[in-house]
């Protein structure tokens, strides 16, 4: 049986180090996949994100870029590359009504929890256009701070559900170990993986998702929903490791196949 159409991957700790650049191998193992396979990255974080964490080490031909496709802030934004450079297909901006009313949520029910740091590496909220995001930490924060501010999960998980209750009419989730996202209702990952199937024609049975945090508390588990073909890692090693193997034998039956319960 021959491989799946296109890969699916989540960014932070699945092809990188939280927040940072792409590692060799893991930039040698996506060019191969490129070869074999269409390659989509879905992350929470903005174009810029993806520019210096994935693209400054990816050393891939143009005709390998184009079939990379990139989907920042879940898929509410969709990029190619097209005639040298990268292109939106579309962007789901939130209105400034919107923006406003979730900057002020999130502020409010952070500060209300004492959630509100003071020691910070880069800004605690951030206006994505098309996604708020709320970093404890900020975006830049070392890795050891972030896994040490919320071990368990428990303090993101009361303040998604606080915001949550002040902005019904948006989609408030939990994002990266220390980030809670806003977007419009409805739009996940799943949002854009769905988009991303209209848009390219490829049904999502010839999909596969590769990501660290299918979870059920995690932000990639919404593409279960789905019914498409999940492959879980636990760390960039492991995604490398995976990639290695799919490249050098692109088979079904070598993957773990993951179902929303």
């Amino acid at each position: 049986m021959s491989g799946f159409e296109l890969v699916a991957f989540d960014l932070d700790d699945t092809l990188a180090p939280s927040k940072s650049p792409l590692p060799d191998r893991m930039a040698k193992a996506l060019e191969a996949l490129l070869d074999v396979a269409q390659v989509c990255v879905i992350s929470g974080g903005q174009f810029g994100q993806f520019e210096s964490q994935l693209l400054e080490n990816l050393h891939a031909t143009d005709q390998q870029l184009s079939r990379l496709h990139l989907m920042p802030t879940c898929g509410t934004r969709y990029m190619v590359y097209t005639n040298g450079a990268w292109q939106d297909v579309y962007a789901r901006n939130l209105t400034q009504d919107e923006r406003d009313r979730a900057l002020a949520a999130v502020e409010d029910e952070a500060r209300r929890r004492n959630l509100w740091e003071e020691q910070t590496w880069g800004p605690i909220l951030e206006d994505r256009g098309s996604q708020i995001t709320f970093s404890a930490l900020g975006q830049q924060a070392p890795l050891e701070a972030k896994k040490a501010w919320d071990p368990s999960g428990s303090k993101k998980k009361e303040l998604r559900a606080a915001v949550a209750k002040r902005i019904p009419d948006l989609e408030v989730r939990s994002g990266g170990s220390t980030s809670v996202d806003i977007t419009r209702r409805g739009i996940d990952k799943a949002y854009g993986i769905e988009e991303l199937s209209k848009q390219t024609g490829i049904a999502i049975k010839d999909m596969l998702f590769v990501g660290d945090r299918l979870d059920e508390d995690g932000n990639d588990y919404p593409v279960l929903r789905l019914g498409i073909a999940a492959h879980p890692v636990t760390d960039w090693e492991d995604t490398a490791a995976f990639i290695e193997g799919y490249c050098g034998q692109p088979s079904r039956e070598v993957l773990t196949v993951g179902q929303a319960s």
